[in-house]
Formats: C-alpha cells, sequence, structure tokens
C-alpha cells in the first residue's frame, strides 16, 4: 500500500532550475569560538561496527533544539552538558555547563559493546533528556541560569544480552507528552544477541548479524527528585529490526508510534523470514561452449515520442503491410483513441489499441493530425500522430495520463532527440533480425529513456543513489500493530529530508518522486481509529538531481514548504557549505537557491544543525568541532 501519492497539481513540469539569490554572508552569518568543544570520538566495543551504525553516525545530529525556543544544549568531550541560549537581544548566545556526566571505567563488560554518541531531546524549554551513550538516561531540569537540577537517573539493561547487566548504550530519539500525567521516550540501540555465560565475553557479540532494538519507555509526571543510584527503565514495548531508524515520532492524535526506517521493526517474538531455496527449474544453467540458451528478449516499447513548447509527437510502429483504411485515429480534447483493425501482429511488437485513453493534457482537434509511412522492403511503418497543445508551453511528462500508475498505461520516457525517429524503422528491423539470432538487443535507438530536462546531465548510477529508503511502521501505545496498519509496513519510499530540528511539532518528509522532492505532512487524525493519510503539500522542484551533484553532504533537512537545506559535512582545513533551495509555486519556470558558508576552514567539522524562529524570521544553528555557527533570518 502507498501511502505517497503525489498531487499533480503540485508538480511543476515547466521547471527550468534554480537561480542564485545573494544572501549577505558578512551581514547573517555569525561565528563563535568554543570554550568547550565537542567530538566524534566514541570509543569502540570489541566487535566491529556494522556498515549500517556507520551510516547511522555520520549522520548523527550532536545538537538538540527546543522546538520554539532559542534554546539549545550539547555535550562535549569531557562529558559535559553545555546549555546554549540564543534568546538574547545582542545575539551574542551563552554557554553554560549545566551538568556533568558520570564517566564510566572501562571493563570487559562493557567493552563488550559499542558506545552511541551522547544524544539529547527537549521535553520542553525547561526539561531535557540526556542519553551518555553508555547506557544511562538522565533528566534535567534547565532554570534561566545556573545549574540544573537532576530529575531522574536511568539505565537501560537485558539480562538476556548481557551476563552481568551491563547497562546497554542507547541512543534517545523523541520524548513527548502522552498525558498530563505521563510522558514517554523512545531509544533505540544494538542487539547483540542472546549471552551465553558459558562462552567467551565477546564470542557471541562478534558472531551475530547486526539487528537494532527499539524501545518506549514511560516516566511519570510531575518527576520527582530520585535517590542518587540510577533505576531501571519502565519499558512499555520493544521492537526489533535491520537499521537504526531514520526518525521516531509519537502521534497524539492517534495515540500511535511511528517508527521510519529501512526496514520494518518487528514484535520481538514474530518469526524470523524463512529462507529461500530456489528450486531447480529456477536455477540458471551455465552455459558450455557453443551452447545458446534462450533468453527471454528485453520488451519494446509500445511507442516513441517527442515533444516541441507547441506539440507532441508519438510514433507507432506497424507492419508495413498494413491498409490505410484498417487505421482507426480520433482525436478529442482530453483523450485519444487508435484501432487498427486485421493487422496480423509481428513477433514482440505490440499493436496499439487505445480507446478514448486519457491524455496528459489537452489537444487542439482541429490542428492535430496523423500520417502512415510505409516503404516496399521494409518489415515495418511508423504511424505518427502529430498533436497540437492546447497549453503552450507546458512540459508533458507522458503521452497518456495514467502511464506508470498501477493498472494504468505503460510508462514510456520521452524520446531525447526528434532526428531519432526516423531512426525507429531500421530499429525494428534489427530487432527482428536480432529475437532469431539471439544478438544483444541494446542500442535499438528508441531513445535512451531520460527525461529532456536532464538533457545530456543524468547519471542514473548516482542518480539512483540519492535518498534513504523508509518502511513506516505503526505501533499502538500497547507496542502491539493497530489493526489498520495492515500492508502498511510492505510499502516504502525514497526519503531526501527530514524535518529540521526545532522547526516545529509535527511529521513530514521531502520524498522523492522522479527527480523532484514532494514535500508530504502527516494529518492529524479526526479519532484515534483514523487511518494516517499523508498530504502532498509542496514540491521543491528538481530537489533530487541537485541533491545528486553532492559529493560531501552530512544533512538534509527542510523547514515546512520554505526550504530545503543541504549541509556540507566540511573538514578541518577546509569549511563546509549550507545550500538553500526555496520552495517555489506550482508553474514557476525558475526557484531561488542560495549558498552559505558554514565552516571558514578552522571551525572543523559540521556536527549538528537545528533553527529557531523569531519575528524577523528562521534563524540556523550549526555546532562544529570548533566554532558554534549561527545564521540569522536566513527566510
Amino acid at each position: 500500500m502507498s501511502s505517497f501519492t503525489p498531487n499533480r497539481a503540485l508538480l511543476n513540469p515547466k521547471f527550468e532550475g534554480y537561480k542564485l539569490e545573494v544572501i549577505s554572508q558578512e551581514d547573517c552569518v555569525t561565528r563563535f569560538g568554543l570554550q568547550y568543544r565537542p567530538t566524534q570520538v566514541a570509543n569502540s566495543g570489541r566487535s566491529p561496527l556494522s556498515f549500517k551504525e556507520v551510516q547511522s553516525r555520520i549522520t548523527h545530529n550532536h545538537l538538540a533544539m527546543a522546538n520554539d525556543s532559542g534554546r539549545c544544549l550539547y555535550v562535549d568531550s569531557e562529558h559535559r552538558v553545555i546549555l546554549v541560549d540564543l534568546t538574547n537581544d545582542s545575539h551574542t548566545p551563552s554557554f553554560n555547563v549545566v551538568y556533568e556526566l558520570a564517566t564510566s571505567i572501562n571493563s570487559p563488560e562493557t567493552e563488550q559493546f559499542h558506545r552511541e554518541y551522547p544524544s539529547a531531546v527537549f521535553l520542553d524549554a525547561r526539561t531535557a533528556f540526556v542519553a551518555d551513550g553508555q547506557g544511562s538516561l538522565y533528566i534535567l531540569a534547565l532554570p534561566e541560569e545556573g545549574i540544573a537540577n537532576l530529575l531522574g537517573c536511568f539505565e537501560l539493561s537485558d539480562s538476556a544480552q548481557t551476563p552481568r547487566s551491563s547497562p546497554i548504550p542507547f541512543r534517545i530519539h523523541c520524548v513527548a507528552k502522552t498525558s498530563d500525567t505521563e510522558a514517554v521516550a523512545t531509544l533505540s540501540s544494538r542487539f547483540y544477541g542472546q549471552a551465553d555465560p558459558e562462552a567467551s565475553e565477546t564470542h557471541w557479540a562478534k558472531n551475530h548479524t547486526a539487528q537494532f532494538d527499539v524501545w518506549v519507555a514511560r516516566f511519570s509526571l510531575p518527576f520527582t527528585v530520585q535517590a542518587d543510584d540510577p533505576a531501571p527503565l519502565d519499558i512499555i514495548w520493544r521492537r526489533r529490526g535491520q537499521d537504526v531508524p531514520i526518525f521516531m515520532e509519537y502521534d497524539n492524535s492517534r495515540k500511535c508510534y511511528l517508527l521510519a526506517g529501512s526496514s520494518v521493526y518487528h514484535e520481538i517474538d514474530h518469526p524470523a523470514p524463512p529462507s529461500y531455496e530456489p528450486s531447480p527449474d529456477e536455477i540458471a544453467p551455465i552455459p558450455r561452449a557453443n551452447e545458446k540458451l534462450d533468453a527471454e528478449a528485453p520488451r519494446i516499447p509500445p511507442y516513441s515520442w517527442t515533444q516541441t513548447s507547441d506539440s507532441v509527437t508519438v510514433a507507432f510502429p506497424l507492419p508495413a503491410i498494413t491498409p490505410t483504411s484498417n487505421i482507426k485515429v480520433t482525436f478529442s480534447q482530453k483523450t485519444l483513441t487508435v484501432h487498427i483493425q486485421g493487422a496480423s501482429q509481428i513477433e514482440g511488437v505490440p499493436l496499439p489499441h487505445y480507446s478514448a485513453t486519457q491524455l496528459w493534457d489537452g489537444i487542439q482537434t482541429s490542428t492535430s493530425f496523423w500520417t502512415w509511412d510505409r516503404e516496399g522492403g521494409h518489415s515495418f511503418g511508423l504511424l505518427t500522430l502529430h498533436l497540437d497543445k492546447q497549453s503552450e508551453g507546458t512540459r508533458w511528462v507522458h503521452v497518456f495520463a495514467s502511464a506508470g500508475t498501477s493498472g494504468g498505461e505503460e510508462d514510456v520516457p520521452e524520446t531525447l532527440d526528434p532526428s531519432e525517429l526516423h531512426l525507429i524503422r531500421e530499429s525494428l528491423e534489427k530487432y527482428t533480425e536480432a529475437l532469431q539470432s539471439g544478438e544483444d538487443m541494446s542500442g535499438l535507438g528508441l531513445g535512451r529513456g531520460a527525461p529532456s530536462l536532464a538533457q545530456g546531465e543524468v547519471d542514473e548510477e548516482v542518480d539512483s543513489s540519492i535518498g534513504r529508503v523508509a518502511f513506516l511502521t505503526w505501533v499502538g501505545e500497547d507496542g502491539r500493530s493497530p489493526m489498520w496498519s495492515s500492508g502498511f509496513g510492505d510499502s516504502a519510499c525514497s526519503v531526501l529530508s527530514i524535518d529540521l530540528p526545532g522547526s516545529g511539532a509535527g511529521a513530514s518528509m521531502v520524498v522523492k518522486n522522479g527527480i523532484d522532492g514532494a514535500l508530504f505532512a502527516l494529518d492529524e487524525a479526526q479519532t484515534i481509529g483514523s487511518l494516517p493519510t499523508w498530504t502532498h503539500i509542496a514540491t521543491f522542484s528538481a530537489l533530487a538531481f541537485v541533491l545528486a551533484s553532492k559529493r560531501d553532504t552530512r544533512f538534509t533537512y527542510h523547514v515546512s514548504s520554505k526550504a530545503a537545506l543541504a549541509f556540507e559535512n566540511g573538514s578541518k582545513d577546509r569549511g563546509g557549505n549550507v545550500y538553500i533551495y526555496r520552495g517555489g509555486r506550482p508553474g514557476q519556470t525558475w526557484a531561488k537557491q542560495s549558498v552559505l558558508k558554514v565552516g571558514d576552514g578552522s571551525a572543523g567539522s559540521l556536527l549538528g544543525v537545528g533553527t529557531f524562529q523569531t519575528a524577523q524570521g528562521h534563524t540556523i544553528v550549526c555546532l562544529c568541532e570548533n566554532e558554534l555557527v549561527v545564521m540569522y533570518n536566513i527566510f
């Protein structure tokens, strides 16, 4: 079941590109040296990190930002919690050490696990949940000034994983109030397998395929100051998947949790998928010398097409012996009918058959026409339709409105070069010869299948790698799957961007749609049992295309429909940039793009980002290894 259906009215086929809007670096960007410096260094355990763990650590945001507030915090290299306050009018942030986390002593038990980076989230501007990355969670009350008050200290442990009950390192993703008397926090940790007291201390950790647990812990409100000794977390439920979640949210309107990651998160007792063993008929034989194996030839497209600013040309291959009287073509302003009567189909070449099929856009019936071109000695002729557009300048994405949809017409890419049309007949001759001889079927000259917008600039391998595949798993408050969630976990989308921390409540994602980025927002439920619906509210045209050109991107976020931001990582000697792509209205040919330098060479790598809003606009906060970079009122 697909939850992300784009609204065609919000797509912009006329879009040409982005134009640079210069933002003054001197007026908007201010740098502040850090006395308390964060770090990317984390002590590793004895087992190697999996690829997905490495990927997750690269995109880990070290800066926690409070919604609707100019407060943020991070944990420095000495395990001190640093509160940064940007709410004063002087535009000069204050840095205060509000708490010092306990530092654990390395032991054979603790070295079994990989420590996580410290992580933190705000419940509100005065309350923060801080995970030290070693298995402990601290709840801090943050006053206007001075040291934070410790409201509680908790540990995550699992005797099935840890033979000596050592805490499990975890990361905190989000925290939310479920009622006036209760709050919940979502956590993730690596699953190290079942502990075996008879095995060596790290044998079971080294020989286990990486899996990841999602935990939800419950806390009573108001918080009461507890004893100094850490208390065990009150775990409501726990699930397991194959990757670290991209993000997690609590949907208060549905009383459900949303988990987004590159795998579905199942209940712990969910049976493992059975291993697949191919049948003898499914095993491909290995060809021997001078042996020809039957192979299914690639399917030829039913037609080829191209367009100009005011017309669309569609070419159908037909057997050359087809008489003109057998060709029936009818135009209407919105539909097309093509019937071929009494013609015999040549192997592998389909005959067109369209009955009042909806076109992608309207045409002028009085000036549209068709021609039938056949030559003696050839097996194929060309039935060519010349369609005049009703809306001159509108670029058609497909010939037919239902192309590429479930149960609709086949998705046929536009032919790049109109001059290729005259080669179709010759290509079809080669095609039929290749069917008989078994030759390679590539290079038929029917078009390379690339949108004309990206002519000469498409790298399919690079473009396909843009975005992260995300499955959506819905979990009820009791840890079970809601009755309505059946099938939701089986569909996936490619996520280009998620909400920039601090930009506000609510879940939204920019989902890859061709070369565009379609912004979908999760609707608020009218009743608790309502199905979750994602509404397409805006489009960042060609966003996937421009992101494919970036090679050092660390974070991609968006702020509602205002802008999508791509942050470069930067390095010790070279500062990174932030690329800002503004959202545009449907029908706009161009949109605005801005570039600002985050690091100046001495700032170090970018570690975290966030935003807060003032009356003058959105301010972006960038945490680097050596500097805090503040970009005031960017949009």
